[in-house]
């Protein structure tokens, strides 16, 4: 943890200072510039000269601890109102996937993998969903790249799962994994009200810089565009889905616990 800590330290006074990165180095306790780089590299995707050009503003590590390195005075807006608007739609989008994906239980391989026929083509970069597994299983793919790229961990397979991974119940297992990091780093965002601070997604190639509202903002715009079309998809196959995604459904559910 103290190496952690230190290491966050170094990402904050890259990104707010402009000390020479050999001394931000030698302040972490590394022993040379080389040593240092290897192990601001393996946290945070790159190397600490291009973090610092990249003008990253957050400094956090994936940690389920929640401690962090923090310097000068924290924004703590909202952290102890009930609920705010991150909330709901965090929430929201969360818990109207898992019941589409309970949904989808009932339904067979055939039914889950009919073309559909008026396929969408969300990403320049991506082909149409053809499927309501491929829907559903991309709506999952949304929240564990993110997941990776909040935490440092790897890549995860994109359309490429194998079938036991793309069942529908494994499916849900894989939202569930892919929320816990997602949400635990998002509330830490909302509680210390820096949605305009930026991190390094090193995942793409090459890393870009992100800010975590928009970010946050294109996971729910477009997962609840692919999520009104697998209602679709699952009433067109006679499932009885009730409602119609709206946030209000959430919250309504909410105060019957």
């Amino acid at each position: 943890m103290r190496r952690r800590l230190l290491l966050e330290r170094a990402a904050w006074q890259l990104s707010r200072t402009r000390l020479p990165v050999t001394e931000i180095g030698l302040n972490a306790n590394y022993g040379s510039l080389e040593a240092f780089t290897r192990a601001f590299r393996k946290a945070f995707g790159v190397s600490p000269s291009l973090y610092r050009r990249m003008g990253a503003t957050c400094t956090h590590l994936y940690t389920t601890n929640g401690i962090h390195h923090y310097c000068g005075k924290v924004n703590t807006k909202g952290a102890d109102q009930s609920m705010d608007l991150f909330d709901i739609f965090s929430g929201q989008e969360s818990w109207h996937t898992r019941r589409l994906l309970d949904l989808a239980k009932k339904l067979t391989d055939a039914q889950l993998d009919r073309p559909l026929k008026n396929q969408v083509k969300i990403f320049p970069w991506d082909g149409p969903d053809q499927s309501l597994r491929q829907i559903l299983d991309r709506m999952v793919q949304t929240k564990e790249v993110w997941a990776a790229a909040l935490t440092g961990s790897g890549m995860p397979l994109i359309d490429n799962a194998p079938p036991a991974d793309r069942t529908p119940s494994a499916m849900l297992a894989r939202l569930e994994r892919a929320d816990a990091a997602f949400h635990s780093i998002l509330t830490d965002v909302r509680n210390r009200g820096a949605w305009e601070d930026t991190f390094v997604d090193a995942l793409c190639e090459p890393p870009e810089t992100f800010t975590f509202g928009g970010m946050f903002a294109h996971v729910i715009a477009f997962n609840f565009y692919r999520r009104m079309l697998a209602i679709d998809a699952l009433r067109l196959l006679g499932a009885n889905v009730e409602g119609f995604g709206c946030p209000e459904e959430y919250i309504a559910a909410l105060a019957k616990v």
